[in-house]
């Protein structure tokens, strides 16, 4: 049995409500994948959701350099948050038939991190997963459901990018494929030329084009992660649009417009 490692970004939901479309489709195309023999994990962050509570909470969200700068109390916001998601991703898998269980980085210690200076302060990097215990969480009979959540080695929380928990994951697991969902189509070469958009790519073609400023914000993380997962013996990796219908199916079957990185 191969490993699929699911990447979900928050804003690759529509909503988290029981009868929220994409969540729904979302949910039966992994229970599909489970019963046709493919070992799923979800990972999963919470951007948006993040974003709006801590607005209701009337804390600024600050980012440097695309990410967020997460001091003690933002962190104890976005571990809430993000437990806030994981529990709807949780019960929507069950909901389609499908034994899911939810974890942060926390639980078992699966992902640990390092925080990436002062600027960031609670911002994790430098991602670490013990891929065993989500391998003994599978053979338990539950589909895994991560959240983005690390701790260090004192055992406090970090805030990680959820693209590099999925790349650690996926590395770590040595998955045949890692799916991104966000609310993108594809990779540009040109960030400005939506002619310029890339079917497939290769692991040194993305480096070029990060060392020539065509990959930042957002998909920079998104790249990274895919390197890293190709460096931890992934086989491919494909970037696509999660804000439709049984996105994730479409992805896989190349049914929809993708980007797909590969070694």
């Amino acid at each position: 049995m191969s490993w699929l490692v699911v990447k979900l970004g928050g804003h690759a939901l529509d909503g988290l409500a029981p009868d929220s479309p994409v969540l729904v489709d979302l949910a039966h195309d992994v229970a599909a994948l489970v019963a046709d023999g493919t070992k799923v994990v979800v990972v999963h962050g919470g951007g948006p959701q993040i974003g709006a509570l801590l607005a209701t909470a009337g804390i600024e969200s600050r980012f440097h350099e695309g990410l967020r700068v997460t001091g003690p109390e933002t962190m104890d916001y976005v571990a809430m948050a993000l437990g806030h998601v994981n529990l709807h991703v949780v019960a929507a898998l069950n909901r389609a038939g499908l034994a899911s269980i939810g974890l942060s980085g926390a639980d078992g210690s699966v992902v640990r991190a390092t925080s990436l200076g002062p600027i960031w302060d609670r911002a994790g990097g430098d991602v670490k997963v013990q891929g065993d215990v989500l391998e003994a969480i599978w053979a338990s009979g539950l589909t895994p459901v991560l959240s983005s959540v690390a701790v260090d080695d004192d055992g406090r929380p970090l805030n990680c990018n959820a693209d590099a928990v999925a790349g650690a994951v996926a590395g770590a697991l040595g998955a045949t494929t890692l799916v991104l969902l966000s609310d993108i189509d594809q990779l540009r070469a040109d960030l400005s030329d939506g002619d310029s958009a890339l079917a497939t790519v290769t692991g040194d073609e993305v480096r070029a084009l990060i060392d020539a400023g065509a990959v930042r914000d957002g998909m920079l993380p998104k790249m990274m992660a895919a390197l890293d997962a190709l460096a931890g013996g992934a086989s491919t990796v494909v970037l696509a649009n999660g804000t439709r219908r049984h996105a994730l199916r479409d992805t896989l079957a190349r049914a929809v417009l993708t980007t797909e990185v590969v070694a």
